[in-house]
């Protein structure tokens, strides 16, 4: 498509698209389109004007002096059509709703400097008694339910302003009220639209069952009445019905069970929900992205609710404070019979302010930490991170990368590396996790295909899997699953060969018919940033580090020593990582828990904050409180920072929210403000104090 560039700056260009009229979906479309480009950081499409800026990365000059990002960019450009890219915009952008607030609140803007600067008297008068009539309303609805809340308040002041004659007041108060709404729901529901968004289900491939044969394919290819299998651990991709086997499943996001919900055949079953125990197969009966959108929103929602404690004691305080300023009220005019110093204490509460920018501080923080790449369910879970001083994390996967990769190949019993890989492989594709990754990307590596020989597939959590091949019981997973929970032994003449397997792997035990036929040493690299991540967390007030792991102790001891934990622990089961957090607050601490496994789910449970790796199991992010980006452990840092200085910004808020309005109250009082002025003072600082709420905490 042609475009013409309007600007350029070193890894920065805008360019204006050769189209007379751009429609929000048109810059969706383009905005999604050039994001997936190589070198390209950042776009902003902006639809009124056609135009498009793009940040980029410099790379290399080429010979004509230009560098290849700005080319390889600009080829980009000229090959764009809106057709072909319209599968690259996810069903919910927020440009729409973006859009439609900042219409509203121009609007509203609008059509209070008309009614102010060209109305008539009477008009204007008559417009400011209508739309009084909801404010009074709801006073009065809040009054018949024996509740005296900010809505009381806000109704006796436009009535009183209006008793006296002061109109011009009343219409104020009710103008300024209404940005201070519209900013509260535009913000609130574009924290709502980010959250969603980005806790999109991610599921790129599932097991379809066709002909007695499982297939693994893309998700996009399934279709309603087709079969997939989902197995314990797994998140389900999408809604249907259960037609065979037995499941517990977690759906506490779709309906708010605190319990697995026992489904069989003929149950039915939502996306976005996991596996907990069994498997089931579900027909399909909603095709990806079917209603999971709203479903999402609803958590969010019900997210909410979980306050933190110092959001919820300046919720509660801003109720508690109306009856005083009613009385204040009373008691002045008592006093003074001054109606215009009576009425300056009512122009002025503190409930507003409180009300309006604790939440929305909290959601602010929230969609920040998306930034990130940090999901986090409520407030609650935010404060809890702030005031924790303990932190225990998992070692595979959180504390090394999700990617360990098979270094080794050792076999026994006569086998041939590529049969006891292929063998694996097949096994451990079913139960997706890191270790298993590694296997089955090694098979890939060699170009080692298989063909489903196996009966179904049991797998038993923090141990291994167990099936049946061609007849004979094969087992795969840790030395005390293989040795000593399934009695398998060495055959005649291994002890040597097994006795000098390499001490700085980690080892998966592949055994068929009660003899060991190989062991896959896994290097599971440990995270550049790892020991650097935990001395920050440590200078942020975090006083004890813990690795808990279900590997051996060798293993075990040479990561604690390389990343600096104060203290280790090897070959834990899944209850042993929970009962040592239950021992932890027992003896006066909170709790953090990192893992990204099945076996963390207990653990990860208990913990006054659980924090999932976004690449981990879908059960684990299910049931943690944060879900944080698999890239790197600075995430935990910026989380850390995030709670911080969103409590340092709630604390602030509450301090500057009472020291303000009560010296408005003062001022007011000493006839020093007149009722207008206080009014316009109490408003605006709340819609700054608001703004300054919507503000990002970090720099």
């Amino acid at each position: 498509m042609k475009c013409k560039i309007l600007h350029e700056s070193a890894g920065r260009l805008r360019v204006r698209m050769e189209r007379s009229h751009m429609t929000l979906h048109q810059a969706d479309i383009l905005e999604y389109y050039l994001r997936a480009q190589e070198h390209v950081t950042d776009v902003k499409v902006y639809d009124r004007t056609g135009d498009a800026v793009i940040f980029y990365a410099s790379d290399v000059v080429t010979g004509s002096g230009r560098g290849a990002a700005r080319a390889g960019i600009l080829a980009a450009l000229a090959g764009f059509s809106y057709e072909k890219n319209e599968a690259l915009v996810p069903d919910h952008t927020g440009r729409a709703l973006s859009r439609a607030y900042e219409d509203k609140l121009v609007m509203t803007v609008v059509r209070r400097a008309v009614t102010r600067f060209f109305l008539p008297a009477p008009i204007r008068i008559a417009i400011t008694v209508v739309k009084s009539a909801r404010h009074i309303y709801q006073g009065i609805r809040s009054l018949l339910r024996g509740k005296i809340e900010v809505a009381v308040l806000d109704a006796t002041a436009i009535t009183v302003s209006m008793l006296r004659g002061d109109f011009d007041t009343a219409g104020s108060v009710m103008f300024l009220l209404k940005i201070g709404e519209i900013l509260e729901e535009w913000t609130h529901k574009k924290s709502v639209d980010d959250l969603a968004r980005t806790m999109s289900l991610h599921v790129e491939k599932v097991w379809q069952r066709a002909d007695d044969q499982e297939v693994l394919v893309p998700i996009h290819t399934i279709r309603e009445g087709d079969e997939i299998v989902i197995r314990m651990g797994s998140l389900i991709p999408l809604d249907g019905k259960v037609i065979s086997g037995e499941a517990m499943v977690n759906q506490a996001t779709i309906t708010g069970e605190s319990l697995p919900a026992r489904k069989v055949q003929g149950s039915y079953v939502y996306a976005g929900t996991v596996v907990e125990e069994g498997e089931c197969v579900v027909c399909v009966d909603q095709v990806m992205g079917s209603g999971r959108y709203d479903k999402i929103v609803r958590m969010i929602e019900d997210s909410e609710k979980l306050k933190s404690a110092t959001e919820d004691k300046a919720s509660h305080l801003a109720d508690r404070l109306v009856p005083y300023s009613l009385g204040g009220t009373l008691l002045t005019w008592l006093l003074t019979r001054n109606a215009t110093k009576a009425l300056s204490i009512l122009m002025v509460d503190f409930s507003c302010a409180l009300k309006l920018s604790m939440p929305l501080a909290v959601l602010s923080a929230m969609r920040e930490g998306n930034a990130y790449h940090i999901s986090v369910k409520g407030g609650k879970f935010l404060e809890a991170v702030s005031e924790a001083d303990t932190i225990v994390f998992d070692k595979t996967g959180t504390l090394t990368h999700a990617s360990p990769t098979v270094a080794q190949i050792v076999t026994f019993d006569g086998r041939k590396e590529k049969d006891v890989l292929r063998m694996a492989a097949c096994l451990e594709e079913h139960y997706p996790h890191s270790i298993a990754n590694a296997v089955v990307n090694e098979a890939k590596r060699r170009g080692l295909l298989h063909e489903e020989r196996h009966s179904e597939v049991e797998y038993v959590v923090a141990h291994g899997i167990s099936s049946i091949v061609d007849g004979q019981k094969v087992v795969l997973g840790s030395y005390h699953f293989v040795f000593e929970d399934e009695r398998c032994r060495l055959a005649e003449g291994d002890q040597e060969k097994f006795d000098a397997l390499p001490d700085e792997y980690s080892c998966l035990f592949l055994a068929e018919s009660g003899i060991l036929t190989a062991v896959l040493c896994i290097e599971d690299p440990l995270r550049e940033e790892a020991a650097e991540a935990l001395r920050m967390l440590k200078q942020m007030g975090i006083t004890k580090t813990v690795m808990m792991t279900g590997d051996n102790e060798r293993t075990a001891r040479a990561v604690a020593a390389a990343v600096g934990v104060d203290e280790y622990h090897a070959e834990v089961l899944p209850e042993d990582k929970a009962g040592f957090i239950r021992g932890e607050h027992e003896a006066g601490h909170r709790v953090i828990m990192v893992g990204d496994g099945v076996n963390d789910s207990p653990a990860l449970s208990e913990a006054d904050v659980g924090i999932a790796i976004a690449d981990g199991a879908a059960i684990a992010r299910e049931i943690a409180d944060v879900t944080i980006s698999a890239d790197d452990l600075f995430a935990l840092v910026k989380l850390r920072e995030l709670s911080d200085a969103l409590m340092d910004r709630i604390h602030g808020n509450y301090r500057f929210i009472i020291g303000f309005n009560l010296m408005l109250i003062i001022l007011g009082v000493a006839g020093v403000l007149p009722p207008a002025t206080s009014a316009f003072l109490h408003n605006t600082s709340t819609i700054a104090i608001s703004l300054k709420s919507m503000t990002d905490l970090l720099e």
